[in-house]
Order: C-alpha cells, then sequence, then structure tokens
C-alpha cells in the first residue's frame, strides 16, 4: 500500500516458495515470468514502472509496481504469469499430461479465488482464472474494469499537486494529517472540486527506524515536539499516544498505529515509529514525511518474509526514504558502516540523493567532518559535550549540553541512548523545533520513569540496583549488560533474566546466549516468553537458552528456569542482595507493568 523493499509507491508481490533446484530452470522460468508480466502491464495500459525479483533463503520474491486502484489485480497479474510460465515449460510434452496438468493449475486457482471471495457466493459468481493468454488477457480486462477507482486516483492526483500528505486504506481515504486532515469513506468519495482544499494542510512529521533505539527516538522527538508548543501524537512497540493519553496499548509500530496517529484530528506533530514486518508485509502507511531516522542497523528476525541477511534488512528500513520530498531530510547513523555503504546507492534507488544528515558518537568523525564543511547537519560528542552541528557551512554548533548530566545516557554509560539523542536532535531541528527547546528536554528527559517506560528504567530495591528494559536482540542486550555490569559495586554480582521471542531462529537464540554469558553474570534468570511464543511450544526457546549457557560453562546452579517473565524477575530479586545489580528485560507489557509494581512496592 505504499513505499516497500522492491518500489517507492503501491504493488504486489508473490513469494515463490518451491523453485527448481536447477538455476539455468529457474533463469528460464523468471525471464518467461517477467515477460509475461511487462505483456499485461502493457495490455492494461499500467505505467508505473517496476519489475523485480529478489532470490532470497526460501525462494524468489516476485514484485510488481501497480496504480494504487488495482492492487488485487496486480496479484491476479502476478499469479498468471507465474503458472502461465510454469506450463510453458510442459507444452512441447504430451499433449494429454499437459492438458491434466492445466486443468489441475486451473481448478486450484479457482479454488484459491472461491477460498479469498465472500463465503456465500457461488462458483458461477466467480471469473474463473485460466491461463492460455487471450482468454486470461480478457478476464484481467474485466477484472480491472471491476476494481478501477477514477475518482480515487483524481483525489491522489489533486493531493500530490497542492503536496499534501495522503493516508489510504481499504475503507478511508484520508487528505492532510492531523488538525489538517479530512476523512472519506472510499464508497462514496466526493468530486475533487468538492474538497475544502484550503483548509487541508500538512503537520510536522517524523518517521523512525532502525534494530534497536526506535522507541526511545520517538519517545524523545515527541518530547521536544511538546516543548516546542505542538501536541505531539506517536505509535510505538508500546501503543498510540497523543499528548499523554494512551488511545491504544499493544504494539502499534506498524500502519494501523500510523494511520491513528495521523487521523487524530489534535495532532499537530506526528511522530511514527515504522517497523520491519510492516514495511515488508503492508508497505510505509504515509506518503510523505519531513524527516525519517534509520538508528542502526543488527541482526534480528531473519529469515521471515524474505530477509535473511544484515543487507536485505537495512534495504527494508531504508524503504522509508521513499516517502521524503525534495526538501525532505534523511538522518542516519555513521557508526553503522552498512547505512555508510547503502547511502552511495540511494540516488539510485530512488532517482534522487535525499539530503541527509549524520551522526555518531564522535562529533569529529571524519564522515560528520566532511559533511560539514558541505553544509550538511551532523550531531556527536566532542570534549564530553553532545554538540548539534546545523545545516548550513557557516553555522555555528549548538552544545545541548554535558553528556554525563544527561539523564538518558546513565552517567554516560549507555553509548547506544547517546547515539539515540543525536539522532533525534537532527531529526527534531528538521521538524522546526529550536535547538534552546531540544537542550532543555535532554537537560530532563530520563530522569522520570514516565519519560521512556519499558526503557532504561532504573530502581534501586532494599540496596540492588534493577534496570529494566526492552532489550530484545543481541545488539540491544549487549548494551544494555555494558551499562548493568558497570552499575555494580567492587563485590556486587550481576544477574539478569533472559529470554527470546519464538520467532527467531535457534542460532538467534544461541547468540543471544553467548551475549549474556560474555559478561559473565552470576546469575541467569532463563524465563519463558510466554506472551511472544510465535509458533514454538512452551519451553522450546529456554531450552535453547540453557544448553547454550551450559555449554559455554556456566554452573547449572546459576541458571534456574522460570514459566514466565514476572516469576523470572521474582526469582532474581529474591536472588539479589546489597551492592547487586540484575539486568531485567522484560517485553510484555502486561508482564512489565507487574514487575514495575513489584519493584516501587519495594
Amino acid at each position: 500500500m505504499g513505499a516497500n523493499l522492491f518500489f517507492a509507491g503501491t504493488g504486489a508481490t508473490l513469494e515463490l516458495i518451491a523453485v527448481p533446484g536447477d538455476a539455468a530452470l529457474l533463469d528460464r522460468l523468471l525471464q518467461a515470468w517477467r515477460e509475461r508480466v511487462a505483456q499485461a502491464r502493457t495490455m492494461l495500459g499500467w505505467t508505473e514502472s517496476g519489475i523485480a525479483v529478489r532470490p532470497h533463503a526460501n525462494g524468489v520474491s516476485l514484485s510488481i509496481a501497480a496504480p494504487v486502484d488495482q492492487l488485487f489485480l496486480a496479484t491476479e497479474v502476478n499469479e498468471w504469469a507465474l503458472c502461465a510460465s510454469l506450463m510453458e515449460r510442459e507444452a512441447t510434452g504430451d499433449a494429454a499430461r499437459y492438458a491434466a496438468r492445466l486443468a489441475d493449475l486451473e481448478a486450484a486457482m479457482l479454488a484459491a479465488a472461491l477460498e479469498n471471495a465472500p463465503s456465500d457466493t457461488p462458483v458461477s459468481a466467480i471469473d474463473a482464472p485460466v491461463l492460455q493468454q487471450p482468454a486470461a488477457f480478457a478476464r484481467l480486462r474485466r477484472l480491472q474494469a471491476s476494481e478501477a477507482r477514477p475518482d480515487l486516483r483524481a483525489m491522489l492526483a489533486a493531493a500530490q499537486l497542492r503536496g499534501l500528505p495522503v493516508i489510504l486504506d481499504e475503507k478511508t481515504l484520508t487528505l492532510g494529517a492531523g488538525i489538517g486532515a479530512q476523512s472519506y469513506e472510499l464508497e462514496v468519495l466526493p468530486a475533487p472540486e468538492a474538497i475544502p482544499w484550503t483548509s487541508l494542510r500538512d503537520i510536522p512529521t517524523a518517521l523512525v527506524t532502525g534494530s534497536n533505539g526506535k522507541t526511545t527516538t520517538v519517545r524523545l522527538l515527541a518530547a521536544c515536539a511538546r516543548e516546542q508548543g505542538w501536541r505531539a501524537a506517536y505509535n510505538c512497540t508500546d501503543g498510540v499516544f497523543s499528548g499523554g493519553e494512551a488511545l491504544a496499548r499493544g504494539d502499534y509500530s506498524g500502519p494501523a498505529g500510523a494511520r491513528r496517529v495521523l487521523r487524530d484530528a489534535r495532532t499537530e506533530a506526528a511522530i511514527l515509529e515504522v517497523a520491519r514486518g510492516g514495511i515488508l508485509r503492508r508497505g510505509v502507511a504515509i506518503t510523505r514525511a519531513h524527516v525519517v531516522v534509520v538508528t542502526n542497523i543488527s541482526a534480528d528476525h531473519f529469515g521471515e518474509y524474505g530477509i535473511d541477511d544484515l543487507d536485505g534488512l537495512a534495504d527494508t528500513k531504508l524503504a522509508i526514504a521513499g516517502v521524503l520530498p525534495r526538501e525532505g531530510l534523511l538522518v542516519m547513523n555513521a557508526d553503522d558502516p552498512l547505512l555508510c555503504a547503502k547511502a552511495l546507492g540511494l540516488a539510485q534507488r530512488f532517482g534522487r540523493a535525499p539530503t541527509l544528515a549524520w551522526f555518531a558518537l564522535d562529533f569529529d568523525h571524519p564522515l560528520l567532518r566532511e559533511h560539514r564543511a558541505r553544509g550538511g547537519a551532523t550531531c556527536g560528542v566532542r570534549a564530553a559535550n553532545l554538540w548539534l552541528g546545523l545545516a548550513g557551512a557557516s553555522a555555528d554548533p549548538v552544545n545541548l549540553g554535558a553528556v554525563q548530566s544527561l539523564p538518558l545516557t546513565v552517567d554516560g554509560h549507555a553509548t547506544y541512548n547517546i547515539a539515540n539523542l543525536a539522532g533525534a536532535a537532527l531529526a527534531a531541528t528538521a521538524l522546526g523545533v529550536a535547538a534552546s527547546a531540544i537542550a532543555s528536554v535532554y537537560a530532563r528527559f530520563g530522569a522520570a520513569l514516565e519519560d521512556n517506560p519499558g526503557r532504561m528504567m532504573r530502581f534501586e530495591a532494599n540496596g540492588v540496583r534493577v534496570l529494566v528494559d526492552y532489550a530484545h536482540n543481541p545488539d540491544g542486550l549487549r548494551g544494555f549488560l555494558q551499562v548493568a555490569s558497570q552499575l555494580r559495586t567492587q563485590h556486587g554480582r550481576l544477574g539478569l533474566v533472559l529470554g527470546h521471542a519464538g520467532n527467531r531462529k535457534d542460532e538467534d537464540v544461541q547468540e543471544l546466549a553467548r551475549v549474556a554469558a560474555g559478561f559473565h553474570p552470576d546469575l541467569i534468570v532463563i524465563k519463558e516468553d510466554e506472551a511472544h511464543l510465535r509458533g514454538r511450544s512452551a519451553g522450546d526457546v529456554p531450552r535453547i537458552i540453557r544448553a547454550e549457557l551450559l555449554r559455554l560453562g556456566l554452573p547449572d546452579d546459576a541458571l534456574p528456569m522460570c514459566a514466565s517473565e514476572v516469576d523470572a524477575a521474582r526469582r532474581a530479586l529474591e536472588w539479589a542482595k546489597p551492592g547487586d545489580v540484575l539486568a531485567l528485560p522484560i517485553h510484555a507489557s502486561d508482564a512489565r507493568a507487574a514487575v514495575l509494581q513489584i519493584l516501587q512496592a519495594r
């Protein structure tokens, strides 16, 4: 429905999961698919450019760009082109066998069409899929006529001409954003001339993605927007929030959360967390943003939706740059080598190079120095202070404060939060927030538990320092434990709870265990992440973690197991003595609320 891994606009992707082992055979099949898609696109009059073939570990993604009002038709084009190409391989064989195979395949396609139709739809009402080209093209033209929405296209063109953002789903079209938005039901769209265009407008909008630090960066930006005097709304993995009010609870880091924020008539600034899954499944939910931030790229969620490596993950995250207008800003982490490398190919991917801003832990990082010399915006640390270099070669940098005095950095130990502060400062500036407002927020953000719930929350319970965080992948856990290990006293011990969501490969779970073992903890309470089994049986992930920790030499009695996150936290608290530090990565929102209640009672 929007910018995605393959294109900057709308389209359809078919996942081919059973591919021929013969490379030459596969190449011929894919070439035949391309040729048929091209023929169908010409016949249908589509002008959107883009046909993509992307091999991955579990198969091949076949993607075609298509008009926004013909996406269901695009899936039909995609399936026809593949199935007709498969049948082409057998056309020179036995005629009877070919006819039988053709009938079987068309019957399977009809069964799929019936399955996707309303439950009371009779077979006679289905425009049955066919593979022979003349009949197939006639069917595709009929489907095009039934799905086409020239009124919707006219409305979208009028909005684009006026530089207005658009939010579209299956039932509703929204023109403008927040306090400047108006929504219309797709079934009864008015004519473009009936729209009160002068009352519609954009609002400051930021998108944030990356492997770690997304939610913290979103909350920092929302706080900066509020300091500027705007009513800020944001979505993240914890829900949808507006002006301090929770509109929804749960993981809303996908398109539904973004639409909720931008359709709220009170929203004056929108900060949107954009997760990998939403990009891969549905594309980016909006068409326009002032600034996008990519915090970092690290291993996580491999094996899902055709993403098997860091390169593919980076391409997925960078899809959000497809919604930037020419005056928009892309903020990236110069300490991430992959992002630095990917920056070189952005012009080819998007047809033009977006304006960049770079952040790093070192304000004098070579890339940042070069970028400032060309008049670009940068942010980083110099002489123990966080400096914001504004765009313009003659602009003097602004001191945002001593790093150790910024609460979010935990006395300077949480280097990943220093990076989050730097990236958010650049994005806030792009939204129009004054540097003085940013500095004011940074001087206090993170001191109160409600500033950043679930992320680097700090307690002291009976002489035990307790940290609660969301750390959910190896890099996130590594940063979390670096802070925890630096906070314990000379004779204090380190304890933690450890678990993982079920939709990770065994080797990913083992890598998390290896990261934990590298900090030589005295206790690891292995937890069941019961809210995120995601296809695994209860006990599977804890067994993998424990086996890996035993293999690495941790003693058996230091590895108790608990059936829930809350029980694991209780077990760790019962073990801890004054001077110890406990690191509690708690992932489910309900479990976190229960753990926080326990800690506050102590």
